[in-house]
């Protein structure tokens, strides 16, 4: 389908696209939204989103509890002397075997399906129009979001690969191992503006397409749209560069290195009524800087047709890009030539996680009968530096954190968070600890088939960080979460908790040093934060609180925080949509980003 030109560079799209100036609300944007008259008492019907609910049902008896809510009831899994159990070394009996303390599982998804979570709930949020009106000014923060010494910066979730701002690094300093170091500094002011809003593309009735990857840094807010990626000024919106792609985008890493470097994975051609689902064959390496391209690859193994990749990552100045099947590959990040391919027999490599070590899953075995490895490899040989077998039945391995490497698996059926066992190991691949998340007490999300996906999870001073579901607050009617902190060298919880206060809901993004980046959704009537939580004394300071108004609340709403490309750093918050399509209303308009600036 033939698409109408791009804007020349620096102008904005036409129609009242982002910064076009608009009619204010009542009162101004940014000005207070009272809360709305209460609504008639229709017991069928909920409030909407954020609003304080009705007085909740009596709650059965609760059970003898010595720990506050969210922290496993029990002891950790300890095997009785001379019996090692499932998940600790020397034993691996059959995926499912009883253990003491295991909470019991819910009943199975219907048809192997899984729950509803923010994975699917994404997809609605694609196609909801969110209008939103932005005020004019810009007003962004001085404070430094530069990490020119390390060997990754921020990218999608607020990736660094050293320092593990994606959760998949922990930084061996000592200021790290207790917390602190971070680079996150509160701005003059936390309260935040809107910066600028990216407009959807048009996509055909009843088409849903990806616009998967974005990434930030303090130069270049870069969003992936319909066969292109844009550089944006972060403070203006201005556009800076457009670079061209062959298709729709299939994958982003989460990676970007020090000189700037990142990685998308396209669709082989433009999407047509004959060709309506093309594979996703190109890898582009792209310099986020300037927009220039240094290189797009394919594969095509044994010359059986080019690899379809899923996922993509970088590890030093190695890309690593995972296809199942049909094989992977790495190439050099600088020239692109491939540096080497998985064997593809009766094994296949699922994917890699990248960062500070690379990693793989991979698969052996056929259908029904799979077995999974987790292994650490030499990034410029592939050759396996050493392996960890896991029990049979499990479908697959998210890899939460890289160094260490700790990763997650579910422990019977798929579940709502796609990983209710964490497996934590030792530098040399040895397992230190299992940790078991009930399912449904926590809220992350690790995506199934999908290997370095995990959302709302981090890992950081020899550390797991997890939220807890929503329960009832202190204030009547409200409803509240923690965070909370689990030893990955004992697998108990270490009694620090972050609270999210009566009417927030809080997750964590990334880790920043030793220092933990989290979110908070506020409630009907406040902003969101952006939050740093001290590794030594779990203190949160806030960094950023975007507007109240009603509209700035619909918006974050519909780009669903927990599910999106949330990425922050300098005092700067964007959140971008992976999944567009079709408004429901005609008119209505739609956004793939939105950004926000501390003062």
């Amino acid at each position: 389908m033939s698409q109408p030109p791009p804007p020349p560079p620096g102008q904005p799209p036409q129609g009242g696209g982002f910064g076009a100036p608009q009619d204010p609300p009542p009162g101004g944007f940014g000005a207070p939204t009272p809360p709305p008259a209460a609504p008639p008492q229709q017991p069928q019907q909920q409030p909407g989103y954020g609003y304080p609910q009705g007085p909740p049902q009596t709650p059965p008896p609760a059970a003898p509890a010595q720990q506050p809510y969210g922290y496993p009831q029990g002891a950790p899994q300890t095997p009785p002397p001379g019996q090692p159990g499932y998940g600790y070394p020397g034993q691996q009996p059959p995926y499912g075997y009883p253990q003491p303390g295991t909470m019991p599982m819910p009943p199975q998804v219907p048809q192997g399906g899984r729950k509803f979570n923010a994975q699917i709930a994404i997809i609605v949020a694609a196609v909801v129009a969110i209008a939103l009106i932005v005020g004019g000014g810009v007003l962004y923060a001085n404070s430094s979001g530069k990490d020119d010494d390390k060997d990754t910066s921020a990218g999608p979730g607020g990736t660094d690969g050293k320092d593990g701002k994606d959760g998949k690094g922990d930084d061996s300093g000592d200021d790290v191992a207790g917390g602190g170091g971070g680079s996150e500094k509160v701005p003059s002011s936390t309260s935040a503006k809107v910066l600028f809003q990216v407009p959807a593309p048009e996509v055909p009735k009843k088409d849903v397409w990806s616009v998967a990857g974005s990434w930030l840094t303090d130069k270049v807010y870069a969003k992936s749209g319909v066969r292109e990626i844009i550089g944006y000024d972060p403070a203006t919106g201005k556009e800076s560069w457009t670079l061209p792609l062959s298709g729709l985008t299939c994958a982003g890493s989460p990676e970007i290195t020090k000189d700037g470097v990142a990685v998308v994975v396209a669709e082989e051609a433009e999407r047509t009524k004959a060709n309506k689902y093309p594979q996703c064959t190109q890898v582009t390496a792209f310099n986020l800087n300037t927009g220039k391209k240094l290189w797009t690859k394919s594969i095509a193994p044994g010359g059986s047709g080019k690899a379809a990749f899923k996922e993509v990552t970088i590890t030093g100045t190695t890309v690593a890009a995972g296809a199942g099947l049909s094989g992977g590959a790495a190439f050099d990040l600088t020239s692109g030539k491939v540096l080497w391919q998985p064997k593809v027999s009766e094994c296949e490599d699922v994917g890699y996680a990248g960062g500070e070590q690379l990693v793989a899953v991979r698969k052996c075995g056929e259908f029904g009968n799979e077995k999974y490895e987790v292994q650490l490899l030499d990034p410029k040989t592939g050759s396996v530096k050493w392996s960890y077998k896991l029990p049979t039945g499990i479908d697959n391995a998210k890899v939460i954190s890289t160094k260490p490497v700790v990763f997650g698996v579910d422990s019977d059926e798929i579940t709502s968070s796609g990983a209710t066992d964490i497996f934590s190991l030792d530098d040399s691949g040895k397992l230190r600890i299992k940790i078991t998340l009930e399912d449904g007490a926590y809220e992350h999300d690790c995506g199934v088939g999908e290997v370095h996906s995990c959302k709302a999870i981090a890992v950081g001073n020899d550390k797991l960080y997890v939220p807890t579901k929503q329960h009832e607050g202190t204030k009547q009617y409200s409803r509240t979460n923690e965070i909370v902190a689990f030893s990955l060298a004992t697998g108990k919880t270490t009694g620090e908790r972050a609270d999210a206060g009566d009417g927030y809901e809080i997750f964590p993004v990334r880790m920043d040093g030793g220092n933990l980046i989290a979110y908070k959704s506020g409630p009907y009537d406040k902003g969101s934060q952006v939050v740093s939580i001290d590794g030594r004394s779990f203190k949160e300071t806030k960094l950023l609180e975007t507007p109240a108004t009603e509209q700035v609340r619909d918006a974050i709403s519909g780009m669903v925080p927990k599910s999106s490309e949330l990425l922050y750093t300098g005092g700067r918050l964007f959140m971008g949509q992976d999944l567009i399509s079709k408004p429901y209303t005609e008119g209505e308009k739609e956004y793939t980003a939105i950004g926000f600036g501390a003062e």
